[in-house]
């Protein structure tokens, strides 16, 4: 999906939130905002490009100004502690689902909101967990899914936000044990925002129960672009009989990608605003499950 007008407020809020958050003085904050703001397409002056593409420029003047490429390491691993506690509890719920498939996967759309509920107490989380795993998933996407998870043999997962990252360990173990596909988990090369690297993966023990890699992408991308991937990358997904991707980033980048790539894709993301409401349908704040698979020859 490529950049629609709403996405420039929202960008530049994002900015504004993270600078905030990095202690600079009130001079220092100005002049980063100003950098910021001299972005082409931050002044509508090229939209041909995503969302992940532009909030990557934003990052790099981001790290430059404060001579680090990581700020945000100690608050990501933070989430993945906070959500790590959880662990009991979403077992638990699995342990008692009638599909636990289905609610492993709305588990991992729910954490596609982690940035809404990480301020909250581990119970307030628990409390919203249980209420939002109610909503069910649109249409016949999950049937698609569940059927297409049993004939799949290789599945590439690009994975997004560090703590979300511990909703995604719950679904590939799921899948591990309804089937036993290779599973690969892609995580950024480069930090960008409260993206999730090989470390914080790794901390969560994802390399534990599937194969881990770093996408390659030479710079801050919270997205991916398979011609910027590694050719380790490529080949997984050559291989793969199925693409999860999470995330609003990696659904902007890929989307621009599906049509040629040949490829069965499933997103799942939350409905965060309105260009995803008029693209999938979905009411804000709502779990999306979208499939593009191809048909069989």
């Amino acid at each position: 999906m490529l950049l629609h007008p709403d996405c420039i407020p929202c960008i530049l809020q994002m900015a504004i939130s993270c600078i905030n958050r990095l202690g600079l003085d009130k001079t220092s904050i100005k002049e980063l905002y100003a950098e910021i703001l001299e972005i082409p397409s931050l002044r509508c002056l090229f939209w041909d490009t995503t969302s992940a593409e532009v909030i990557e420029n934003v990052w790099r003047k981001i790290v430059t100004k404060i001579g680090t490429s990581d700020p945000f390491s100690s608050e990501k691993a933070d989430q993945n502690k906070k959500i790590t506690e959880l662990y009991p509890f979403l077992e638990e719920m699995l342990d008692k689902s009638e599909d636990p498939l289905c609610l492993a996967v709305k588990l991992a759309i729910l954490g596609n909101s982690l940035d809404f509920m990480v301020a909250d107490t581990s119970l307030a989380i628990e409390n919203s967990t249980s209420d939002r795993v109610k909503v069910p998933l649109p249409g016949d996407n999950y049937i698609q899914f569940q059927q297409q998870i049993k004939v799949s043999k290789h599945i590439t997962y690009f994975g997004d936000n560090a703590g979300e990252i511990v909703f995604d360990k719950l679904l590939i173990e799921t899948i591990k044990k309804i089937h036993s596909p290779e599973i690969v988990y892609v995580v950024r090369s480069t930090p960008t925002l409260n993206d999730a690297t090989l470390a914080e993966a790794r901390s969560v023990g994802i390399d534990k129960i599937s194969r881990v890699i770093e996408n390659g992408i030479d710079g801050p991308l919270p997205g991916t672009l398979l011609d910027r991937c590694s050719n380790e990358v490529n080949d997984s997904v050559r291989q793969s009989d199925l693409i999860i991707s999470k995330g609003g980033g990696n659904f902007d980048t890929l989307d621009e990608e599906r049509e040629h790539l040949n490829k069965n894709i499933s997103f799942l993301l939350i409905s965060k605003c309105e260009p995803y409401y008029n693209h999938f349908g979905a009411k804000l704040y709502q779990p999306i499950l979208a499939n593009f698979y191809q048909k069989p020859s």
